[in-house]
């Protein structure tokens, strides 16, 4: 799997869970609290801390097991060049 495999099972993970919801739901409160003059800024900022928290412990974990796995088969690529 790809980089690009990465980031596009972390995305399904996190809309089948119901972050990218949860995170909207933040945006938008936020969005109220600050009134329409809000910043990108601002709202980047107070949106990432929340949302880095919300993502769940078995995505995380998945999402480490396939890097290791993909890191595991370039270090077995690299051997196998290296041997000849």
């Amino acid at each position: 799997m790809a980089r690009y495999g990465l980031k596009e099972l972390l995305r399904r993970r996190l809309v089948e869970c119901g972050w990218r919801d949860q995170v909207k739901l933040i945006s938008k409160e936020i969005v109220k609290e600050h009134g329409h003059d809000v910043t990108y800024d601002t709202l980047l900022s107070a949106v990432t801390s929340k949302a880095r928290t919300l993502v769940p412990d078995s995505v995380k974990k998945e999402l480490l097991q396939k890097i290791k796995n993909q890191l595991l088969a370039q270090e077995e690529k690299l051997k196998i060049v290296t041997d000849r």
